[in-house]
């Protein structure tokens, strides 16, 4: 009754505020019945405390009767000061229902609580975490094929209910396929490069038929062909009947550094000697696609393009994973303090452990050079290791020159094999601003599927993440599977379409720019080819 007091709003009610200080009390006890307690917290005998409680309530019924309110009203005409009362005691109404909310929840269980917070957290969970991914890719045979074709698009992404955030889907994604994956037995073969260097070639062909499609994988910075994140995929390909080739880079896989170079973003020199080489591994019949993830996506991007022709001839489909695009804002990104600094902490670490492993052969080459490798061994960020010895060994005046030559957002025109990317929009190694969805969707052979959440390389989904069907590696059996095996062959049509596509885009760019390269384009025989597929 009290509360619906006031509420009231009427010059009666100011009077009742005035009276209820003298009624009921002092201040202390009017905002202790206001807030559901009564006078009882006054340090008094229980029983008195219960006496002028009910005293106090049955003061308030009379107060609100028609007479008592008369008798009230005349009382404020007769005392001048009534007003100013009234006026302050207004002002107090916002305090009170302070009071009383502040009881109203203190005093609530505790099971309560937790259940209303569980409920908030349902409605923001559905609201700004599941969503339907982002196909960022210019309308045309590649977009229509991909809706068509590929159900997990269409889907909704579920993260893992309880691990959601970016850097948490990092982490939990790695800890857990490392637990839960087991050891894969792979049949390694030493590739040796034109340099003197090798590589290392972990192949998974069982229970794969003889002209079973293969995809090459190209793990990230540090990684090797038993990273978690590689098994996932490789465990997912063996799945749908597909061969897999893991291509490990130089010094890594447990294998000896036999020059003192390592490997670069920028640099995809090894991996056109390693593309080729598989492709002569390969029946003829065989059709083969690649995968890179993180780095490795940064390699096999610039291979695709500055190698376009010869690309194409060679690989039917490709894919990557949470890239870098823009190496520049990736790397401010994971300096950011406190958790993405950690990450990068790591992540350098990892480099140091690998020049350290083969400091040998670096100690006697550099030793009169300005290459400190001592100094090197300490860094703590991927930034300072590639200034101080990546940009250096691969001939850059600058690390920025080389993050600018390994950025792929303004190199997808060139692209001309069909690519399915996968990124997260909240990747803590590459900020959403980075991610290229302009220039794809004016591209005709890039899709970029960006999810709400997954972080880097995460993609968990489910209460409790599954190890055999994941999100990453979902998307991925279902994208080479079609692409690859292609059993009606409209997959290789469509191909042809984008590439008259990607072929008409070039020949209105180079029209445009120079007349003089147009003709050079056109008696290479380009028009004639493109003619032909029309």
């Amino acid at each position: 009754m009290l509360g619906a007091l006031f509420r009231v709003p009427s010059p009666k009610v100011a009077i009742i505020y005035r009276g209820l200080p003298e009624i009921l009390g002092t201040g202390a006890d009017v905002r202790n019945l206001s807030a559901g307690r009564g006078v009882c917290q006054q340090q008094k005998p229980q029983q008195q405390c219960h006496q002028r409680h009910h005293q106090n309530l049955n003061v308030l019924i009379q107060i609100h009767r028609p007479s008592h309110r008369r008798e009230l009203l005349s009382c404020s005409q007769t005392r001048p000061e009534c007003s100013k009362l009234s006026v302050r005691n207004l002002h107090s109404e916002p305090v009170a229902m302070f009071y009383s909310m502040y009881a109203y929840l203190s005093n609530l269980p505790r099971l309560h609580v937790l259940g209303m917070a569980l409920v908030a957290y349902v409605v923001y969970y559905l609201i700004q975490v599941v969503k339907r991914p982002i196909i960022a890719c210019s309308d045309g045979p590649f977009k229509q094929y991909l809706i068509r074709k590929v159900p997990t698009l269409e889907n909704k992404y579920w993260p893992t209910f309880w691990c959601v955030e970016s850097r948490a889907q990092t982490v939990m994604a790695s800890l857990l396929r490392s637990k839960s994956l087991p050891h894969v037995n792979y049949r390694r073969e030493i590739l040796p490069l034109k340099d003197g260097g090798e590589v290392a070639l972990d192949w998974m062909e069982e229970g794969c038929g003889e002209n079973a499609p293969c995809i090459l994988i190209l793990p990230g910075l540090t990684g090797e062909s038993q990273a978690e994140y590689i098994k996932c995929l490789v465990f997912a390909a063996q799945q749908a009947g597909m061969r897999v080739v893991v291509f490990n880079n130089r010094g890594l896989g447990g294998i000896e550094l036999k020059t003192p170079r390592l490997y670069c973003a920028a640099n995809c020199e090894d991996l056109c000697e390693v593309i080729h080489h598989v492709r002569r591994t390969l029946p003829p019949q065989c059709k083969m696609g690649a995968t890179g993830i993180s780095m490795g996506g940064l390699i096999l991007g610039n291979y695709l393009a500055r190698k376009s022709d010869e690309a194409r001839n060679i690989l039917s489909a490709a894919k990557i994973i949470s890239v870098p695009w823009d190496v520049h804002k990736g790397s401010a990104s994971i300096e950011k303090p406190v958790i993405n600094s950690l990450l990068g902490r790591h992540l350098a670490g990892s480099l140091c452990r690998t020049l350290r492993n083969h400091l040998d052969i670096y100690r006697d080459i550099y030793q009169d050079s300005d290459i400190d490798i001592q100094r090197i061994l300490r860094c703590k960020t991927i930034k300072e290791f590639d200034e101080l010895f990546t940009a250096k060994q691969f001939g850059y005046a600058h690390v920025n020159d080389y993050y600018s030559d390994a950025t792929l957002h303004n190199k997808l025109d060139h692209i001309s094999v069909p690519l399915l990317c996968l990124s997260a929009a909240d990747d803590p190694f590459q900020p959403l601003d980075a991610i290229p969805i302009k220039a794809a969707n004016q591209c005709t052979h890039v899709a970029i599927v960006i999810t709400a959440r997954g972080g880097h390389i995460g993609f968990l989904e489910g209460w409790w993440p599954s190890t055999k069907d994941q999100y990453m590696g979902r998307l991925f059996t279902e994208y080479f599977t079609k692409a690859l095996f292609d059993e009606d062959g409209e997959f290789q049509h469509t191909a042809n379409k984008m590439h008259e596509r990607f072929l008409a885009k070039e020949t209105v760019a180079l029209a445009s720019s120079s007349p003089l390269l147009l003709d050079k384009k056109l008696d290479a025989g380009q028009l004639d080819h493109k003619m032909k597929l029309m």
